[in-house]
């Protein structure tokens, strides 16, 4: 099967169906960061990923790996952590700061997948509503937090980060308690992190139907 080639000023995304085996999910090159294109792509469980200095690259693998909110395993120290209040926690406060920490901080892998461009077209996602972010906060320090996209009752997360131990996982927790709605949390590719809050592997027919059933959903975020 081909891969599909954008265009880069009205791109059309494939069906999600034929993405690639190998690289698993690889759909399509091209296009652009426009809200409009991201909105239409995360609608298709279709997301933006790629290294500095690559052409823009979409997938949609096969399996995908999804964390449903009643099955969140959340740890006896996480929970203590969270009933104690240390941390502050907030949503859509500080998104800008959120997603820059996700793109500076260290990690066990090199570099960046989240460059300038990827930055500044999810900010834009977020003044248009559709990006949000969980922050977590060491008095007036950002210390944790992720954001994602809404689509729908699905959230799909695409980046976390923490500056103290368990800080991301607050921010998740967070999410899972006190977002309102929430029907399905994505999060795209395996990672030992998720699973050890209870991420598993569900088809990519099967996430794309959970995807269309919350599609008409919405989230109620906190104030």
């Amino acid at each position: 099967m081909n891969l599909t080639l954008l265009d880069s000023e009205q791109p059309q995304f494939p069906p999600s169906e034929q993405a690639l085996t190998e690289p698993n999910g690889l759909l399509a090159v091209g296009g652009n960061l426009e809200v409009e294109t991201l909105v239409a792509a995360y609608r298709q469980g279709i997301f933006p990923w790629y290294s500095d200095g690559d052409p823009l690259l979409w997938w949609c693998p096969d399996p995908r790996t999804v964390l449903f909110p009643n099955q969140f395993y959340a740890s006896k120290s996480l929970i203590k952590l969270y009933r104690q209040q240390r941390y502050q926690v907030t949503f859509n406060q500080a998104f800008p700061e959120v997603i820059k920490h996700c793109q500076t901080v260290p990690r066990k892998e090199d570099g960046t997948w989240i460059d300038q461009q990827m930055h500044a077209a999810y900010c834009s996602l977020h003044q248009a509503g559709h990006a949000h972010s969980v922050e977590v906060w060491d008095r007036e320090t950002l210390v944790g937090g992720l954001y994602g996209v809404a689509v729908g009752g699905a959230f799909c997360g695409e980046s976390m980060f923490s500056l103290v131990s368990n800080a991301s996982k607050l921010a998740a927790l967070s999410l899972v308690r006190e977002l309102e709605g929430l029907c399905l949390i994505d999060c795209q590719i395996p990672n030992p992190h998720l699973s050890t809050l209870g991420a598993v592997d569900i088809s990519r027919k099967e996430f794309l139907q959970l995807l269309e059933k919350y599609g008409n959903q919405r989230l109620k975020w906190p104030s």
